[in-house]
């Protein structure tokens, strides 16, 4: 069991192989619901994170997911892209009109959604001026930043983070540094640069403060030793752990991408649209991208939809097919993608966002200074992080003691994920209501007392 648990700290979710997950589903699924769970490893390809599942959702609504036993949860995990809840009525409305005028648009002809959804998104970005694409995936567009940046410099080579992710496919693998992808997944994509991560709780000289930024020290020295770097590529905010560099990183960083002519891609494709109470993460530290991928939420929980956003200078490739993917301009995706972006501008989210940031951080720092098995929380806008560690002073990971807490949780009604095999992240919809986010420290709290009391989770 142990050694389960320490693999499962490299991994970017938690795992489904786990005694705990079978301890639970013996105590909570239903024999019609272990049938379809049976079917389901019958027909799909088993992976890591995925299948063989948890559990068979039956329906979604709000800031909750519905069991086919009938159990409510409320999801602060929603693979990022239930911003302003499931089934949204604005939105579904928007789709549904989009669906009776107009459903796909072939290629080769443009439509009057995807338009005004590319002025949006160009226009939302900041001073520069901006042209897109869209995909239907985070990876897809990851994709197509990477070939731009090698159009655009004439170089190849990239400078990435161990522990990042940017999408399953390949040569988003390369770039990113999550072991549980790249495992054996054979040669990757050459010239795939990678530094040490951002991480202020596990700084191997302190804080940032104390080292003075060394880890873009090193980055600066791989782009001037190399000389011929293309891009750099970052998670504005690392979304798995919650990782949240200070305005010091980034603006030093977008001073050496500028100096050394490596074009800045940054990944928001979970923490964009409201999520770090912006429109887009990159707001918060008064810097603008060459490169901004985003996808999840843009759909609105509805439609698969991903967009790149490039500076205008780099609009270079009238002779070269970059995406020429059949949904390019998907009309359905579009409206919803509109809808989601307008209620949010519309009903003061962003503000709300911000404020409810705020009373979030003040009741995860109750917990923090409750449990000594708490060794940092970190939060900005909606986006919540508990890292539990067995010492505060030797920072070791808790990975079993996370594994446990969540599947308490999970019997009270809360769900989320386990990321880095120890820490539980924590990302509600955007229209979560005070009383509900405190309900669910509540539920946070209870798990922890239970467990560190000893009462035994089977």
């Amino acid at each position: 069991m142990e050694e389960k648990i320490t693999e499962s700290l490299k991994r970017e979710g938690d795992i489904n192989i786990s005694e705990y997950r079978k301890i639970w589903q013996k105590k909570n699924i239903s024999k019609e619901t272990q049938k379809i769970l049976d079917d389901d490893s019958s027909y799909f390809i088993h992976q890591s994170l995925s299948t063989p599942c948890l559990n068979v959702v039956k329906s979604v609504n709000g800031i909750y997911i519905e069991d086919t036993d009938g159990r409510k949860y409320m999801d602060f995990h929603g693979n990022s892209l239930h911003q302003l809840g499931y089934n949204n009525e604005d939105i579904v409305e928007s789709v549904k009109r989009q669906m009776e005028k107009l459903s796909f648009s072939p290629r080769r002809y443009t439509n009057e959604a995807a338009v005004k959804l590319a002025e949006k998104l160009c226009t939302s970005m900041g001073e520069k001026e901006y042209k897109t694409l869209f995909t239907t995936s985070g990876a897809a567009s990851m994709s197509i930043a990477l070939k731009l940046a090698r159009k655009y410099t004439g170089n190849y080579k990239t400078i990435s983070l161990w522990d990042s992710f940017h999408g399953a496919t390949l040569d988003t693998i390369s770039i990113g540094g999550e072991s549980v992808f790249r495992k054996n997944a054979g040669p990757l994509m050459p010239g795939t640069e990678h530094i040490m991560p951002y991480n202020s709780y596990r700084c191997m000289f302190g804080s940032c403060g104390q080292c003075q930024l060394k880890c873009l020290d090193y980055l600066e020295y791989i782009i001037e030793r190399e000389g011929d770097i293309c891009a750099v590529i970052m998670e504005t905010v690392r979304s798995t752990d919650v990782q949240i560099p200070p305005v010091e990183y980034y603006k030093r960083l977008r001073e050496i991408c500028s100096r050394y002519n490596a074009v800045m891609i940054l990944d928001e494709i979970p923490t964009a649209l409201g999520r770090t109470g912006k429109m887009f993460a990159f707001q918060n530290y008064g810097i603008e991208p060459d490169i901004l991928v985003i996808g999840k939420g843009l759909g609105g929980g509805l439609i698969p939809m991903s967009a790149v956003i490039a500076d205008k200078k780099m609009d270079i490739c009238q002779d070269s097919a970059l995406g020429h993917f059949t949904h390019e301009k998907n009309p359905l995706g579009s409206a919803a993608a509109l809808a989601l972006i307008e209620k949010i501008e519309n009903d003061g989210i962003l503000n709300y966002v911000r404020k409810m940031g705020r009373f979030f951080l003040e009741r995860l720092t109750e917990l923090y200074n409750k449990y000594e098995k708490i060794g940092d929380i970190r939060v900005i806008g909606l986006m919540g992080a508990v890292e539990l560690v067995k010492n505060r002073d030797t920072k070791e990971k808790a990975g079993e003691l996370a594994e446990k807490i969540m599947y308490r949780c999970l019997d009270k009604g809360l769900s989320f994920k386990v990321s880095q095999g120890n820490v539980l992240t924590l990302m509600p919809p955007l229209i979560i209501t005070k009383e509900e986010l405190s309900h669910a420290v509540i539920l946070l709290d209870e798990a922890f007392s239970e467990e560190l009391s000893g009462d035994d989770i089977r």
